[in-house]
């Protein structure tokens, strides 16, 4: 589709994408709970033996808490999803008051619930919104501007499904360059700006895509929304157990509040391909894609993570 077309994907069928969207993500998170017991056995067989294992105790908490004080909202429950929170709207308008979001052009947002009413005010505040297919399943980012849908279709443009209808698919060779990037968060700390996401790495690897194609540089600012009660106790990660493509956030925008984390953790340079497993390349057809043009441009071959178990998504990248 053409930039500022208003006119849809031809003969998309929301409901059956939507039906294949629910169920995927219904396989991801089981692949999730999967994935939390055996770092659980491993570690208590050997602490220390699994990286990041111990982020899972974190997301719990914060899991946990949310439901038990209803502060979760649709859907739910929130264990294993970037969670929606009640006034997740005020933080989003919060955030549309900051001075990087008012003079921003171009907005990336990761495709969750909480964060729907960011792509909304991106939207209709006119500017250029770029958000990816859930988990990158059925391709890359898509751009979207307030001229790329009926006005009465808004609501609609900021759904995973909207986007895929009436978005433009932007190709590794789209010029482009974002101003902001706002991710999801289970939590965050507000001493490090050190964020623990939902526990797959996607807004990892957008991030590393977009540094690739020259989109973004270690200087544009990451912000997530969240709820008060996502604010970790200052220090309470330690940042010596951060990963090296984990993605830190220099601003923290809550229903009450703005943070700024003054972050100096370091922000991943692009894709570690050392840390990416051939299984989790497997998955995601823009990241094979790029595998096959930085080896053919380079006459090298990149090297490739270790092995890893995954839920039985594999094919789902050539849906």
């Amino acid at each position: 589709m053409a930039s500022g077309s208003t006119a849809p994907t031809t003969n998309f069928d929301a409901d059956s994408y939507n039906a294949e969207r629910l169920k995927l993500d219904e396989q991801a998170r089981e692949g999730m709970r999967t994935q939390l017991a055996r770092d659980s056995t491993a570690e208590a067989a050997a602490p220390g033996s699994v990286a990041g294992a111990w982020k899972w105790e974190i997301r719990k908490k914060i899991w946990d808490y949310m439901e038990a004080n209803d502060i979760a909202r649709f859907p739910r429950p929130v264990h294993h999803r970037i969670p929606n929170f009640v006034n997740a709207d005020i933080a989003a308008e919060r955030l549309s008051d900051l001075p990087e979001f008012v003079n921003a052009q171009c907005i990336k947002v990761n495709p969750d619930t909480p964060q729907k009413i960011v792509r909304n005010l991106v939207l209709t505040r006119n500017k250029t919104l770029l958000t990816p297919q859930p988990r990158l399943r059925t391709g890359f980012f898509s751009r979207l501007t307030s001229a790329s849908f009926p006005p009465q279709d808004l609501n609609e443009a900021c759904t995973s499904a909207g986007v895929a209808k009436y978005g433009e698919p932007l190709s590794l060779d789209t010029p482009i360059k974002v101003d902001l990037i706002v991710v999801g968060s289970s939590c965050v700390d507000p001493a490090s700006g050190a964020r623990l996401g939902k526990g797959e790495g996607f807004a990892e690897l957008e991030y590393g895509i977009l540094r690739y194609m020259g989109a973004i540089d270690e200087h544009t600012l990451v912000v997530t929304t969240v709820h008060d009660c996502q604010v970790l106790e200052p220090g309470a990660i330690d940042v010596s157990k951060m990963l090296e493509h984990d993605v830190p956030v220099d601003i923290i925008v809550t229903p009450t509040r703005v943070i700024r984390t003054n972050t100096n953790l370091p922000k991943p340079p692009g894709i570690l391909w050392h840390k990416l497993s051939p299984q989790k390349l497997g998955q995601i057809r823009i990241l094979q894609q790029l595998k096959q043009r930085i080896e053919r441009e380079t006459g090298t071959p990149l090297p490739t993570g270790p092995d890893e178990t995954l839920p039985p998504l594999a094919a789902r990248g050539n849906r």
